[in-house]
Order: structure tokens, then sequence, then C-alpha cells
């Protein structure tokens, strides 16, 4: 193993990439009743007590303002076929929520369906990382459904497999 050239922001995004995440999509609501939402796997639990987790967005996201602005969000653990969803809010520039039927919860975020998890908050804080800001959440409820993660790895989705030592 060698080491990488910090300027060379490929590479640096490659070996980011060699840690497997789970996906989510992100939603929120703003004071315009306008519904917001985006794909993300910078999603990680913090604390159990309190209930926070985390996630982060870049700062040049057309949702950013939204989420500033926010009392609450929703994070949603995609579910292994929900690939298409994934890839339906990581798109710019268009109407996300076309076509779906989410239900409302807190403050009125849009609760997408089918997830492998649902995860309610309101925001605790947001602080500035980089490029990115750093949002926390307190969890007000949670929904756990059954079945596998869609992960992300290597700059593709995957699927989780059990290991076979822990079969």
């Amino acid at each position: 193993m060698s080491a990488g050239d910090l300027s060379d922001t490929a590479a640096l995004r490659h070996a980011f990439g060699a840690f497997a995440t789970g996906v989510t999509v992100i939603t929120t609501v703003d004071a315009d009743g306008c519904r917001w939402g985006l794909t993300a796997n910078s999603f990680s639990s913090i604390s159990l007590d309190p209930p926070l987790v985390m996630w982060s967005q870049a700062r040049d996201a057309p949702s950013h303002s939204a989420f500033l602005g926010a009392r609450h969000f929703a994070v949603h653990i995609l579910a292994e076929p929900q690939l298409e969803l994934s890839r339906r809010f990581a798109t710019r520039g268009t109407d996300k929520f076309a076509g779906l039927a989410p239900s409302s919860g807190l403050g009125g975020v849009p609760l997408l369906d089918g997830c492998l998890a649902v995860i309610e908050c309101t925001t605790e804080a947001i602080h500035p990382g980089g490029d990115h800001a750093v949002f926390i959440g307190r969890v007000a409820r949670f929904m756990r459904s059954p079945g596998r993660p869609l992960v992300f790895s290597d700059g593709r989705y995957a699927v989780a497999q059990p290991h076979p030592a822990t079969a």
C-alpha cells in the first residue's frame, strides 16, 4: 500500500468508496410546503441516549436551503429492491415525488413506503464540514421492516449477504 496524493480527489473518492455503506433517502418539507429529498450514504447513528443520528449534505445541493431551514427530516433506509428509488432521489432537476404517494410524518415530512427502516427526526444541530453541512437529528420515532439493505460500495450498488463465519 502506498500513500495517496491528497490533491488527487478522484483517488481520494476511490479510497472513501472502499467503505461500504447503506443507502438512504432523506426527506423534508420547507416552510411553503414543498417536499424535498435526496439520496445519501453519509448516514450514521451517533447515540442511543439521547437517540441521535447524523448525515451530511453538499452545500451546493439544490435542496440545501430547505434542509437548513427544516425543523424535521426523515431518514429512509432503503431495502435491496429499492435501487430505482435511490436513483430517482439522486437525480437533480426532477420532481422526485412524481407518481409517489408518501404519507405525512412529523411536521409534514414525506414518508416513503417499502423502506427497511424510517427514522423521523427533529433537527438538533447543523455543523460546517468543509464543502458539506453535517446535520444532527434527534430521533422522535422510527419503524423497522424485515428485509435486506441496499448497499453502496466502490461506486456501485451492491447487496449485503451474511458472512459465512456467522451462519
